[in-house]
């Protein structure tokens, strides 16, 4: 791989990163903190849903990212013919 691929990769790489951390961070810090009480207003079996997005629902978030990732990369390896 060239030096020019090289950092044509890390920075797809970093990109992807960095979109996925961001909408994680929307959702554990806008859902758990600037929006809890608006969707308080709704209950699922009893539970508030701000309360989940605060205990669960970032985590959730963040394993479905997690996921996402993977396949993000294995598309960017393939197109840089790293992959294995």
């Amino acid at each position: 791989m060239t030096e020019e691929k090289a950092r044509a990769y890390w920075k797809e790489n970093i990109s992807a990163i960095l979109k996925l951390l961001t909408v994680w961070f929307i959702v554990s810090y806008g859902a758990g903190i600037l929006f809890i009480n608006q969707l308080n207003q709704i209950e699922i079996s009893g539970v508030k849903l701000g309360f989940w997005f605060a205990q669960q629902g970032s985590i959730y978030v963040f394993v479905i990212l997690i996921y996402i990732y993977v396949k993000w990369m294995n598309k960017i390896d393939e197109k840089y013919d790293v992959h294995e």
